[in-house]
């Protein structure tokens, strides 16, 4: 019987290597993430490498041999059965950040193919699936059979991570969840990364938000963040492009995972906030650049609001809810979504204009109303929200509502008014039109990203 090969590598040892400044080689990575994945390193000498990795940092070589390492620790997508291209956005995340429930329909309306894998809520912020299970029995959860099956035959599905995709991830976000490495960029751009390359897609957008509401609230940070997501996902042979987009207030006007459902029907109808359309229809445009479907910026931004002008994306929209399981009578008729017995206004302390949003505190109310998370184990109410009623920019006189809250329980309500009061500042003067936060901040754009 044949003894099994002795490994060329000691954990210990990689750990000096990175501790001590050094880069570590592609195998020596592969060697780390799988002994880590299977449990052969144990959790105390993983710990001890992503602190270093934190404390030292990592080179785009490293990142993307990491990236590489995750993405290969499970399965990958083979979507080559497809006829057409197939594009997905990812965004950091943010307080009322909902466009993939647009995008995802638009885009697969206008001819390509969006194979969109999403995460759940992360601290302040909203997560994709929490919206979409707002809608009764729709189904996050599919086999990699039925996602291809929706795919095929709406041009679009919206699951979560499965067992099998990239289970190096979860393994290591855990750890890193518990021993306060999550702020890395470079463990952040493997993570993302590894999960969306994993969708075999031939192009991804990157929505890189920055503010006081996003995780990376300085914009050399994002941007930063993005030029390493985007040369890591070139290496691996992805047409990339990266926008960074503001959070320093919530995006559209409402924040809760049913309201923001109803928000994404409200602009596939032709409705809905400015802010919210017009980053929709700039993301979609993108989607389609990077998909050989248009040749220039502005012709995608006319051709996603044509899409949704003729009814199409929200048509999409209804199709892949009722191929996942939901109650298509929600999309509908919204008012059938969940919604909480009790409204709450937060009214204005003084006459003037609002010069900024405190946007991380807005999204700590909605989870202090129950509408995410503050432990993982924690339940949540999809009925439950904040409608935002007065934003950056806008007039508000003494005694006006700022916003309002949806909920069950008093105290939450009590708790979450006090908070949402004290992220308005509110002074005499508006602010000029230069000194307002702008939509997009700035773009990132990859060498391949061009036709």
């Amino acid at each position: 019987m044949s003894q099994p090969t002795a490994s060329p590598f000691r954990a210990i040892d990689l750990i000096r290597k990175k501790r001590d400044g050094g880069s570590l080689t592609k195998p020596e990575i592969g060697y780390l993430v799988q002994g880590c994945t299977d449990g052969s390193i144990p959790d105390y000498q993983a710990s001890a490498w992503l602190m270093a990795v934190v404390l030292r940092g990592m080179t785009r070589e490293e990142t993307a041999s990491l990236t590489d390492a995750m993405l290969h620790s499970g399965e990958v997508l083979d979507l080559n059965f497809l006829p057409a291209r197939k594009v997905d956005k990812h965004s950091t995340g943010g307080v009322g950040d909902k466009t993939s429930l647009v995008l995802a329909p638009l885009v697969a309306a206008g001819g390509l193919y969006v194979p969109m894998i999403s995460g759940r809520g992360l601290g302040h912020t909203g997560g994709t699936l929490d919206k979409l299970e707002a809608i009764p029995g729709f189904r996050v959860s599919l086999s990699t059979e039925e996602f291809h099956r929706v795919l095929n035959t709406c041009g679009c599905a919206m699951i979560g991570q499965t067992e099998k995709i990239a289970p190096a991830d979860r393994k290591l976000y855990a750890l890193r969840d518990v021993t306060g490495t999550v702020e890395s960029p470079y463990l952040i751009c493997a993570s993302i990364m590894s999960k969306k390359l994993a969708e075999g897609t031939d192009a991804l957008v990157l929505d890189v938000k920055t503010g006081s509401g996003a995780f990376m609230k300085k914009e050399e940070d994002a941007v930063f963040l993005a030029e390493l997501m985007v040369e890591t996902g070139e290496r691996m042979g992805k047409q990339m492009v990266a926008l960074i987009t503001d959070m320093n207030q919530p995006l559209g006007r409402m924040v809760g995972n049913a309201h923001e459902v109803r928000e994404c029907i409200d602009v596939m109808r032709g409705e809905g906030p400015d802010d919210l359309r017009e980053l929709c229809l700039e993301l979609a445009a993108w989607m389609f650049y990077l998909g050989g479907v248009v040749k220039e910026i502005e012709e995608g931004k006319t051709f996603a609001a044509k899409i949704i002008s003729s009814g199409k994306a929200l048509d999409r929209f209804r199709q892949m809810v009722q191929l996942q399981g939901g109650d298509v009578s929600t999309i509908d008729d919204p008012s059938r979504l969940p919604q909480a017995g009790h409204r709450v206004e937060v009214r204005s302390p003084s006459t003037g204009y609002v010069t900024a949003l405190a946007c991380e505190q807005v999204g700590t109310a909605c989870v202090i109303l129950g509408g995410g998370r503050e432990r993982k184990e924690d339940s949540i109410d999809p009925g439950v929200g904040i409608i935002v009623q007065k934003k950056i920019g806008d007039r508000v006189s003494a005694g006006e509502p700022l916003c309002m809250i949806h909920c069950h329980s008093e105290t939450q309500a009590t708790r979450a008014a006090s908070l949402l009061r004290e992220s308005y500042t509110i002074e005499p003067e508006a602010l000029t039109l230069t000194s307002r936060p702008p939509l997009v901040h700035r773009l990132i754009k990859g060498k391949t990203a061009t036709f």
